[in-house]
């Protein structure tokens, strides 16, 4: 065939060639490129061959079916590196005086309910529990916010489950918690707490109401509280994400998640061969968005900000008055 039709072959890489270096105006630009659909656009340039042909021609050419993959971060900032080992730096020094140090994160809304739940779990031959076939998120059940707090030094965590927002509110709640349950107990003598965490999200580097929450957090602990952000789009080095979230996810895979009760023990009986503890709980607060802080407001929080990266890196002191 390709000897009859000498530019066949050529027509045919044409269409396919990534966009980026193929040719803008390509016919296919911008629909699915299905060896039907290839056979169709040949056939309209005057070429005589079906779909599995084309199909067959593509392996020849080099061609195979692949998915997305995710390697791409975008820009990396100038100070990514420095601001890393900062971080690093920062932690050591803390955790060298005693001082509690901790990873903040959001782990992903849960849908509540009998829905598909990645993974697989063992059941009786050929009894896969059934589960709703659409992902429609129950108006009764809802959907379940996992706010977490992993202790860098303990390996132990505290993850609060609510079921209203995520804001920065619901954050330092989560941290509150946290240390009246599991800090406090572990660091008696704790006069400061280092929180490491990304730049965006509720806990994020711009968020207002993240640093006044903090103030008051502070002002209650009589304890200050520095905070590190990691840089815009590296928040899979959180520790957080590979110690004890992913951890959680292994644990409940191919379980549907039905109830709050259920997504509370998941959580809680999550255990690794090195020692990981969690506890969770569930926070039923409400968490209303739209807060606007304002300019007086912020202005009160006592916080100083730290000479390499102000914007990434400081501390919120108690106030005295």
């Amino acid at each position: 065939m390709t000897a009859q039709q000498p530019l066949l072959l050529q027509a045919l890489d044409a269409l396919v060639e990534p966009t980026s270096r193929g040719d803008p105006h390509s016919p296919l630009r911008w629909t699915c490129k299905s060896v039907r659909r290839l056979a169709e656009e040949l056939t309209e340039q005057g070429y005589r061959i079906g779909r599995q042909k084309v199909a067959e021609l593509l392996h020849d050419l080099g061609y195979s079916l692949q998915a997305n993959r995710k390697t791409k971060e975008g820009t990396t900032h100038p100070d990514r590196n420095a601001q890393f080992e900062y971080i690093n730096a920062q932690v050591q020094a803390f955790q060298d005086r005693g001082q509690p140090v901790v990873s903040v994160d959001t782990k992903k809304k849960e849908l509540i309910g009998e829905f598909k739940n990645g993974g697989r779990e063992w059941c009786p031959h050929r009894e896969p529990r059934p589960v709703l076939v659409h992902d429609f998120a129950d108006p009764v059940l809802g959907k379940a916010i996992p706010y977490g707090v992993y202790d860098l030094t303990a390996n132990s965590g505290w993850v609060s489950i609510g079921i209203d927002h995520d804001t920065a509110a619901f954050a330092v709640e989560t941290v509150r918690r946290w240390w009246r349950y599991m800090g406090a107990p572990l660091y008696p003598q704790a006069t400061t707490l280092l929180i490491t965490a990304d730049s965006g999200g509720s806990n994020g580097s711009r968020r207002r109401l993240w640093k006044v929450a903090l103030q008051r957090l502070a002002d209650e602990l009589g304890m200050g509280i520095s905070v590190c952000h990691f840089p815009p789009g590296t928040s899979k080095w959180n520790k957080i994400e590979h110690r004890m979230f992913s951890h959680i996810s292994l644990n409940w895979r191919g379980q549907p998640l039905t109830s709050l009760d259920v997504i509370v023990n998941l959580i809680a009986h999550t255990t690794t061969q090195q020692g990981l503890y969690i506890a969770a709980a569930l926070d039923t607060n409400p968490y209303p968005t739209g807060i606007v802080v304002s300019e007086q407001e912020l202005a009160a929080v006592n916080l100083k900000r730290a000479d390499f990266h102000g914007d990434w890196n400081y501390t919120i002191t108690p106030r005295t008055d």
